[in-house]
C-alpha cells in the first residue's frame, strides 16, 4: 500500500477502538483536529478481519492509524493493552503505515453518553459504540498532540 505523505496539520488519520469481537473505525482530518465514526471490523479473539480494515485503508488512505490503548484506570496495563499494541504492531508490518497509541480510559462510557444524547437508547448499537469511541481515540490524540 503506497504511503501518502501529507503535511503535517493536514493529515488524514484512522483511529481504532481494539475488541476482541469488535474494532470500531473512525477517520479523522488533523486541519479540523475532528473526526467521524466510519464503521466497524468484526474480530475473532483481537485477530480483525484483515480484508475489511485493508478496504479502509485504501479508500481513505490514511498517513498515520491511531489505535486505543485500553488501560486500567491507574494507568496500568492490562492483556488486551498487550493485545491492541500487538494488533497496532501487526498493521504496521503488514501495510507499512506508521501507528500511534492513545490512553483510551473512558471513551466508551462517553461515546455512550455521546451517542444516547443524539438518539437515545435506539444509538447505542454495538457497531455505534465501536466506532464512536474510535472517533474519541483519534479527537482524544488531536487534542493530546496539538491541543
Amino acid at each position: 500500500m503506497a504511503k501518502k505523505n501529507s503535511p503535517i496539520g493536514q493529515r488524514t488519520v484512522i483511529g481504532f477502538d481494539f475488541g476482541k469481537k469488535y474494532i470500531g473505525v473512525a477517520v479523522g482530518q488533523e486541519i479540523t483536529g475532528s473526526a467521524s465514526p466510519i464503521g466497524s471490523i468484526k474480530a475473532n479473539d483481537g485477530i480483525p478481519n484483515w480484508d475489511s480494515l485493508a478496504s479502509y485503508l485504501k479508500e481513505w488512505q490514511p498517513d498515520f492509524i491511531v489505535v486505543g490503548l485500553p488501560l486500567n484506570m491507574d494507568g496500568s496495563e492490562q492483556q488486551i493493552t498487550l493485545d491492541a499494541k500487538k494488533f497496532g504492531q501487526r498493521i504496521a508490518g503488514r501495510f507499512g503505515i506508521k501507528v500511534e497509541f492513545q490512553d483510551e480510559r473512558l471513551t466508551t462510557a462517553d461515546a455512550k453518553e455521546q451517542l444516547f444524547s443524539r438518539g437515545g437508547y435506539k444509538n447505542l448499537t454495538k457497531d455505534n459504540i465501536d466506532a464512536e469511541s474510535a472517533r474519541l481515540i483519534i479527537e482524544s490524540f488531536f487534542e493530546q498532540s496539538y491541543g
